[in-house]
């Protein structure tokens, strides 16, 4: 952890869609420099929390802080400048399939800065050498492999030097191999560039790897909070029956 500042800050966050309540009072602080981890059950509000924290979608009331900021107290134009110390990486990597990589990459730096056509190419080619995949800066995401596919969506998200990164299921449908290749590229990444991290997986392992601390969601709520180790080896029967099946996927996975 790079030092003791709060780069996230959630205060009695509360999410509902029609009578179905999503999140229910959820507060939590999320260091400088950490990776910190959201575990759950399908349909517990895990990639709720990520868009609320990021405004794509609006919660009913509470607070959220992103290095101090209140992002929703935030006109459009103030958003967006908070959005562009922002990365976010989507399950399926979000890539756009009519563009090369070296276009998918470009994107952003367009969008959002004033670098010139020679240092948005420095850029480009930096980030793919710390994904290691210099050689497909020309391929279309169609000629990509699953896990090619993930490493591109990490270089496009991180080439903005983003402050927080925000990951949803970065490793699934992934074999062992290649989860555990992009988990040590999140740890990577927080250590070189000092990105704060918050991560949404079922991935045991991927979380063993990255994880500082890491929280529960169970119906709406943060039920158990702890490092990786405190959480697993914990004695309560849900945490043992929620980790026990991910443990036996785990081991399946590896066969």
């Amino acid at each position: 952890m790079a030092d003791n500042l709060k780069m996230v800050e959630i205060n009695n966050l509360h999410m509902q869609f029609n009578d179905l309540v999503v999140l229910n009072d959820i507060s939590l602080d999320v260091m400088n420099g950490e990776n910190f981890v959201v575990f759950g059950r399908s349909g517990t509000g895990k990639s709720v929390l990520l868009k609320c924290i990021v405004r794509l979608l609006e919660p009913d009331s509470g607070d959220i802080k992103i290095d101090g900021v209140d992002v929703l107290e935030l006109n459009t134009k103030k958003l967006n400048e908070v959005r562009k110390q922002l990365g976010f990486l989507f399950q399926s990597a979000a890539l756009y399939d009519s563009m090369s990589v070296r276009q998918n990459l470009e994107f952003p730096l367009i969008r959002h800065f004033d670098f010139t056509p020679k240092e948005r190419e420095e850029k480009i080619r930096a980030v793919l050498k710390k994904v290691t995949l210099e050689e497909a800066i020309d391929k279309m995401p169609a000629e990509l492999s699953g896990g090619m596919r993930k490493r591109i969506g990490l270089a496009r998200s991180i080439i903005t030097e983003p402050k927080l990164m925000l990951y949803d299921e970065p490793t699934t449908g992934l074999d062992p191999i290649t989860s555990k290749e992009i988990s040590e590229l999140i740890l990577d990444m927080q250590k070189s560039l000092n990105i704060t991290s918050i991560i949404v997986t079922h991935d045991l392992l991927c979380a063993k790897i990255i994880a500082d601390r890491a929280i529960v969601l169970n119906e709406s709520e943060i039920q158990y909070k702890g490092t990786i180790s405190e959480l697993t080896s914990s004695s309560d029967p849900f945490l043992r029956n929620f980790f026990s099946h991910e443990i036996v996927k785990e081991n399946n996975r590896s066969k």
